[in-house]
């Protein structure tokens, strides 16, 4: 039997049919290529954006860096320092020539009744003007900008510094409130156990209802306590998350240093330190100096400018058009503004001495803010000792009451009053140790150090 082989059309459509298959294998592969390179894109970004991660461990330090780079305050700050960079540039545009070029093009009408003929005008001209000596003005005005992005810089300093001692105080009340936590938490478990030994002396006849009563009314106090404490936590936490810029941050742990170390830092020496290196200080100067540059600048108005400017023409009404230039310098001398000058100048003098008033009041601002600080600093080095020494005298005496109440000689009252006593001896020692760090924080930032 013969086999026929295939004609040349059916050979065509085959390998047209193994085109077709290819091509369509090719683009299914570039799809799915484009696909998953499109999928790890998208997960990068997400790793470049993803600044804490679930569990990690966070100190200070790590916290502040997030801060400063999350934070929009920060990048407002940035954003007018940028701002008042670029007015510089823009005050020294008159060291430069302006160029300017022209073109145009009319066409005339005349207005006699017997002249119908119309006319073509064509102009093009090229311009140049340089100052040449302004008495000072445009210098003046390129000094006020650069004092004004100086100023604009040490509000960034003082934002950041601020950015900072939020963080601080955030950072240490989470930490204030998990050991609050931990102590509401310990004091459920010791009513707990008081439950269950004033229910086995019920039991074998040696202690009546009512201290099970009692006990029980305890537990549930404690219980609501430490529902309490398990919400500051939580408020704690979104404070902090609010503070580094990173609201919906995962949950983390932060590293504990709510710790006495005593600071040794003398009061003459603060105030030095504030005045010298207050950010918010240093930038009211630089307007100050700026609202004295002004004076200088509105000064300036009763001066003359001395011009230079050239310009090439060309002009007519058929083409090729004529051509031309001239060149020339001029002096502009002001006769009389209607008292322009003389009311800019009396306003920059007003500016300025508002700007000096600002000053001197930053100052006793600044004296009063460490004074009190310090105050409250010193007073938490007082407590925390005074505190420490309560803890040890409260857990004493829960240990008497307790073994009171366990050889059947004490007085439910008298657990619970101690056991009380305890939690408010803690609480005190947390909260002195608290206001200490926050006090050093704040003094810190008073003395415009980070």
């Amino acid at each position: 039997m013969k086999v026929r082989k295939p004609g040349r059309k059916a050979e065509n459509i085959f390998k047209g049919h193994e085109i077709l298959k290819e091509t369509r294998d090719n683009i299914n592969m570039k799809k799915i290529v484009t696909v998953i390179a499109f999928i790890l894109i998208i997960s990068s970004d997400a790793k470049a954006d993803e600044v804490i991660k679930k569990g990690e461990l966070l100190d200070m330090d790590r916290c502040i860096g997030i801060a400063l780079k999350k934070q929009p305050n920060i990048v407002a700050a940035k954003s007018t320092v940028n701002v008042n960079q670029s007015r510089v540039g823009q005050a020294k545009a008159n060291y430069y020539p302006q160029v300017d070029l022209t073109s145009g093009y009319s066409r005339t009408s005349p207005v006699s009744r017997t002249d119908h003929n119309s006319s073509d005008q064509y102009t093009g001209s090229a311009t140049l003007k340089q100052n040449i000596y302004d008495f000072g003005k445009t210098s003046t005005q390129v000094d006020i900008q650069n004092l004004n992005l100086d100023s604009s810089k040490s509000d960034l300093a003082n934002v950041t510094a601020q950015i900072i001692l939020n963080v601080k105080q955030a950072y240490y009340g989470v930490l204030q409130a998990k050991k609050n936590r931990d102590v509401a938490d310990e004091t459920v478990k010791q009513f707990q156990l008081h439950l269950e030994q004033a229910k086995g002396f019920y039991e074998v006849g040696t202690k009546p209802k009512f201290d099970v009563t009692k006990a029980g009314v305890d537990l549930s106090n404690s219980r609501l306590n430490l529902i309490k404490a398990e919400n500051s936590l939580r408020l704690a936490v979104v404070t902090l998350n609010n503070a580094i810029g990173a609201p919906d941050a995962p949950e983390y742990t932060i590293e504990d240093n709510l710790s006495f170390l005593k600071s040794g830092i003398v009061f003459n020496e603060a105030i030095e330190r504030a005045y010298k290196n207050r950010q918010d200080l240093t930038s009211l100067v630089f307007k100050r100096q700026a609202a004295e540059k002004s004076v200088k600048l509105a000064e300036a108005g009763y001066y003359p400018v001395l011009t230079g400017n050239a310009a090439y023409n060309r002009s007519g009404e058929k083409f090729p058009l004529g051509e031309g230039w001239n060149a020339g310098v001029a002096l502009s001398f002001p006769i009389f503004s209607g008292f322009l000058t003389k009311y800019q100048v009396e306003e920059a003098k007003a500016n300025l001495d508002v700007l000096k008033a600002n000053e001197e009041l930053l100052k006793q601002n600044i004296f009063l803010e460490v004074q009190q600080i310090y105050l409250n600093l010193h007073e938490a080095e007082e407590r925390i000792p005074v505190a420490e020494l309560a803890v040890k005298q409260a857990e004493e005496n829960l240990e008497l009451a307790n073994g009171r109440y366990a050889a059947g000689v004490g007085h439910p009252i008298e657990v619970t009053d101690a056991q009380v006593g305890l939690i408010n001896s803690k609480l005190s020692h947390i909260q002195a140790l608290y206001d200490y760090k926050v006090a050093l924080a704040n003094l810190e930032k008073a003395m415009g150090t980070k």
